[in-house]
């Protein structure tokens, strides 16, 4: 039985996609449930069945397709099927492909995920503040238009990521955003002296309606406040553990 929880989006409808957190896998101890870190220290076997058995939550049979992410930019364009082992470096990737899922990973970072349903194209993008910033979702949108889409067409999501009640940063950090564009100061919250809470989500949300995306759900799911159905990188830093687990967010066409 695959009790994997999949999270679905209101507004992706009927196309096959998921985020996933931690309920319904095999991993244990400070891990446990569906870790898909390959980055952890988690047994590989046991990570290699929480993958199979979220593709089989999501789209059975078909092949994920992930990356090794670097916080950037970078949008990879999926034409044909690889394994864990050829995974390209990027950020976000995008496909017209069936049966191809596309797995972002994330522990605290925002997953996106695209869809222009008309056009038969999908993406998803691992959105930190780093690739926020520098633009990972827009790179995401132009590679889709490049495929075919409309940005005025594509529907996205925002799933599970550390909320801004639990995103203490710096006013360093803050200062980064404001010079970008003085307007990202509504993004931030006053805290204790010297510190700020960021709203990841509200700021990605902001960054695909500027990029021409009308409709963007958020699903307000917050990593580092829900233990027991998310990883959080933040949460496993504050307690003073020394590995943590990632969850996977994926999209896929049907053939």
């Amino acid at each position: 039985m695959n009790d994997v929880e999949v999270i679905r989006a209101r507004m992706l409808g009927g196309v096959a996609h998921g985020f996933l957190g931690r309920r319904g896998g095999v991993s244990q101890g400070l891990v446990s449930g569906l870790n898909v870190g390959l980055g952890s220290a988690d047994d590989p076997a046991a990570v290699a069945a929480n993958r199979a058995r979220a593709v089989d939550a999501v789209l059975p049979g078909a092949a994920l397709c992930g990356l090794y992410q670097t916080h950037s930019a970078s949008v990879v364009r999926v034409l044909t099927a690889y394994g864990d082992e050829q995974r390209p470096e990027g950020d976000a990737l995008v496909t017209d492909r069936p049966d191809i899922l596309l797995g972002i990973v994330t522990a605290d970072c925002a997953p996106v995920l695209f869809a222009d349903v008309e056009a038969g194209i999908v993406g998803a993008a691992h959105a930190g503040w780093k690739g926020a910033l520098n633009g990972i979702t827009d790179a995401t949108i132009a590679q889709m238009v490049t495929l075919g889409a409309r940005p005025d067409r594509i529907v996205a999501a925002i799933g599970p990521c550390i909320a801004r009640a639990s995103y203490e940063v710096d006013l360093a950090f803050a200062e980064r955003f404001c010079a970008t564009d003085p307007a990202n100061e509504r993004f931030f919250a006053e805290n204790r002296p010297g510190h700020a809470r960021f709203d990841l989500e509200a700021y990605v949300a902001h960054r695909l309606a500027m990029a021409g995306v009308r409709r963007v759900e958020a699903m307000g799911l917050d990593t580092y406040g829900d233990p027991d159905r998310f990883f959080s990188f933040r949460r496993a830093t504050h307690r003073g553990e020394p590995d943590y687990g990632r969850q996977l967010s994926v999209i896929g066409l049907s053939a």
